[in-house]
């Protein structure tokens, strides 16, 4: 637990979170560091003072995008929305053309290898009525194994989320290019996404 201090962003060439308080055990006793964490019930185990390299074209964010193995509209409206972006680099790992032999156990296999590399998952909550078990244990080996999870809202309706998928998501984010690029960015490489809109008015 932090009792006291506040975080300060360094200005360098990459974003270090750093903590200018002592960090207290619950018995009291001084840490050697404090954690921060997402949202959820799986919150981020990362230490404070990690840091976390700029995204640039040279070092584009790691992506993973829930699927099985099809490319549905709500996948590729994904990559719509990325591609709209501007100054926004990205390498995506999912590979929902390849779908490998085997049996069951061979399909996940194949999901664990496109989710290990990634810094963050971008799950489609449209595929929890049909497919429920593998979009669940996409969900639950990211979250094993620390990748935060964007969970986008089901598409074109107010039905509410799935709480079985919600509460395995980091966030849960609109359909809108600009909320799935902040989140991104925010949940994986943990960057400042404050924007200030500009109102152009004329004087009567």
């Amino acid at each position: 637990m932090i009792s006291a201090g506040e975080w300060i962003l360094s200005r360098g060439g990459a974003a270090c979170v750093q903590l200018r308080a002592a960090a207290l055990c619950a018995s009291g006793d001084a840490c050697g560091h404090a954690w921060g964490g997402g949202q959820g019930p799986f919150p981020l185990r990362t230490p404070l003072c990690q840091t976390w390299p700029v995204m640039s074209q040279a070092n584009p964010l790691r992506l993973f995008v829930t699927h099985v193995w099809e490319t549905s509209d709500d996948y590729l409206r994904v990559f719509e929305y990325l591609e709209s972006a501007r100054n926004f680099f990205y390498r995506n790992f999912s590979t929902p053309d390849r779908r490998p032999s085997g049996d069951k156990e061979a399909l996940r296999e194949d999901l664990r290898r496109q989710i290990s590399p990634v810094e963050a998952v971008i799950a489609l909550s449209g595929l929890f009525d049909t497919q429920r078990e593998l979009l669940t244990f996409q969900l639950l080996y990211a979250q094993a194994n620390h990748k935060p999870v964007l969970l986008m809202k089901p598409f074109g309706t107010r039905a509410a989320v799935p709480k079985e998928i919600l509460d395995l998501a980091n966030e849960v984010v609109e359909w809108d290019e600009r909320a799935l690029v902040d989140a991104i960015r925010r949940q994986a490489r943990h960057e400042e996404t404050t924007r200030w809109d500009t109102i152009e008015f004329k004087l009567d």
